[in-house]
């Protein structure tokens, strides 16, 4: 009965037909292809997870085994950590002679690798290295080996595009569009590339998948932000019939929003012309390789200005450009949520299947969330996890626990160990357990670690932040853009910057907005309150900062060498280095302020002198006219 009421409800709810009754077509060979290599990896995952602390045993002998005869494994003892003879034996070992890692603590042997080294950290040299941001002015070079990107990072991808298929089944019926890195941005000193793992994944898709994407890789080489995004949007919205967008950042959607609206003239006349406007600095060997991905679309064109003329602030959105659009997927946990809120009412929800990307980071793919909610589902049999409880996070000695040892709603930091070469990492992650898949927890992400700011034993957190700032916005009516809060160690206090949705807003109701943030903090986190009232933290200061200040930074560090997948922004922190770079934004507009006040003070100073000059010359008249007049009455009385 239920099966047939289920039946009746999906025949009627057709997500793949838009408002004219055109449907997409079923992809029969696609979704076979997928079902079976999916489907297969799908059935490994749920055997291995029914039974996560065997799975840990077996992946954790699996990696040793294979590095045991490297220098970091012989250094650390693998053969000894081997020869336990149990469970509870091997992952003592394992903590006993492998301290828990940093990047900084391994970057020694990684250095070795790109040096041309073999047998470091495993067998033979990595097959590329996904570079990322780091603690120090060098950046990450995480290693991936043949088998990491084959076994893991491909099987892991079998599961993540069968499950598109699972929720929308015509997903790959029409145009795909993902965003993801450049797969190649340079050579370690042995020739190894160094690059985007997502970009290379993408290169070696099957073709029979890639030619359903709206651009080719090409297009990620695009040296300047502001042309790479438009080129995205010129060759996305040139197709009626995209399903999928998929990029890990959120803000990323905001910023192609943006850019659309900007440029819809532009975008529609390239569209109905088969152009790339000139308006952008592309390179003219990637403008000729995108000649082939364009071709004059008059109808389209005529669609997108019939589309623009009905909606009633002349602003398209995804859900008029793209009717069919079937999967939205990006980061919903965290601070993203601030970002997803923002472009809430751009997406039909009804049509649109909006699913967490997961927890994925350049280090590994951690896990990935399989259904409607924010839980990623984690592969025990690809990587073996070790967590601490998050009251131990700042303790010298920690109690790693076990997979099957986590308990659901506590909140942990992730330490992974993988198939290339990362023993015992730090993710610096706090993640927080919110249900089982199997007999494996299923995590989300809370916030980075630094995303904990602690002056004086406060403990704010960066969710904590985010429900002060709304809190505070419902209390004044005073809406924000965008906030962020950097926690100042000399001064013991936090310093918030505001964009606000006004630009007449006063430093002095910044100020209040600031104080009222505050009055929240208090309320709920009592350890503020604490620090607060006993006046060992001062009171917060304010700043407001000039409009698309977060798209001016991002842009920034866009320049500097982020990718925009990697691009993790936290909205509390303690972080000098990015505080001076928002602090210049607002010191821009406060020197605007003092500059127009220097403008108005010398106008009036002008004003004074040309008035005080005019009753001078008034004056001087004056005389001259009294002097004439009592030397003519002279002259005259002479005369008589």
């Amino acid at each position: 009965m239920k099966k047939h009421y289920l039946c009746k409800v999906m025949a009627k709810y057709k997500p793949y037909r838009d408002d004219t009754g055109s449907e997409l077509p079923f992809p029969w060979l696609i979704n076979l292809v997928l079902m079976i290599a999916g489907g297969i990896e799908t059935l490994r995952l749920r055997f291995w997870s029914r039974k996560p602390r065997h799975t840990a045993e077996k992946t954790l002998r699996d990696i040793l085994t294979i590095s045991r005869d490297t220098v970091y494994g012989k250094e650390h003892h693998f053969d000894r950590i081997l020869s336990a003879t149990s469970p509870e034996a091997l992952f003592r070992l394992y903590r006993h002679f492998v301290p828990e890692n940093d990047f900084e603590a391994l970057r020694p042997y990684v250095e070795r690798h790109k040096q041309g080294e073999e047998n470091v950290l495993f067998p033979g040299k990595p097959d590329m290295y996904a570079t990322t941001s780091g603690t120090t002015s060098q950046p990450k070079w995480i290693p991936m080996t043949h088998k990491y990107l084959n076994d893991v990072y491909g099987k892991m991808s079998h599961i993540w595009t069968w499950n598109f298929v699972k929720h929308r089944s015509r997903i790959f019926g029409g145009h795909i569009f993902p965003i993801v890195g450049k797969e190649v941005e340079g050579y370690a000193p042995d020739g190894t590339i160094f690059g985007s793992v997502s970009g290379v994944l993408v290169r070696d898709i099957p073709s029979i998948i890639k030619k359903h994407y709206t651009s080719p890789a090409e297009v990620m080489s695009i040296g300047d932000y502001a042309a790479r995004n438009y080129t995205l949007m010129r060759l996305a919205m040139q197709h009626r019939d995209v399903t999928l967008w998929a990029t890990a950042n959120p803000s990323t959607i905001l910023e192609l929003l943006r850019v659309v609206n900007e440029n819809i003239d532009e975008l529609i006349r390239d569209i109905e012309q088969g152009t790339l406007s000139e308006n952008f600095l592309i390179d003219d060997d990637i403008r000729e390789h995108l000649k082939a991905y364009m071709s004059p679309m008059p109808e389209r064109a005529a669609e997108l200005k019939r589309l623009r003329k009905q909606v009633p602030d002349g602003k398209l959105r995804p859900k008029d450009w793209w009717p069919q659009l079937q999967y939205l997927s990006t980061w919903k946990c965290g601070n993203t949520k601030i970002y997803m809120d923002k472009y809430s009412d751009a997406f039909d929800w009804k049509r649109t299947y909006y699913q967490e990307l997961g927890y994925i980071a350049t280090e590994c793919r951690f896990g990935f969330a399989l259904d409607e909610s924010t839980e990623s589902v984690l592969f025990p049999h690809f990587h073996y996890y070790e967590f601490v409880e998050e009251s131990e996070i700042q303790s010298s000695v920690k109690h790693f626990l076990q997979i099957d040892e986590l308990e659901v709603g506590k909140r942990y930091c992730a330490y992974v160990t993988t198939y290339s070469g990362l023993f015992r990492y730090n993710m610096n992650d706090l993640i927080e357990v919110g249900g089982h898949y199997k007999n494996t927890p299923t995590v989300h992400m809370v916030s980075k670690v630094n995303g904990i700011v602690s002056l004086t034993g406060e403990k704010l957190y960066e969710p904590q932040f985010i429900e002060a700032v709304h809190e505070a916005e419902k209390d004044t009516g005073i809406k924000t853009k965008f906030f962020v809060g950097f926690a100042d160690v000399d001064e013991s206090k936090y310093h918030f910057y505001f964009e606000f949705m006004s630009e007449d807003i006063t430093q002095e109701q910044a100020n209040d907005f600031a104080m009222c943030v505050d009055k929240h903090l208090q309320q709920i986190n009592i350890e503020y309150e604490s620090k607060r009232q006993s006046f060992r933290l001062h009171e917060p200061e304010a700043h407001i900062l000039l409009t698309d200040a977060y798209a001016r930074f991002k842009a920034a560090c866009m320049k500097d060498g982020f990718r925009d997948g990697q691009f993790k922004f936290n909205l509390l922190m303690q972080d000098e280095a990015r505080r001076q770079k928002f602090s210049v934004i607002e010191r821009m507009f406060s020197g605007q302020n003092r500059l127009s006040e220097k403008l108005f003070e010398g106008a009036a100073n002008l004003d004074n002198r040309i008035d005080e000059r005019r009753k001078n010359r008034q004056k001087k008249k004056s005389d001259r006219s009294a002097r004439r007049a009592a030397r003519k009455k002279k002259e005259k009385n002479t005369s008589l």
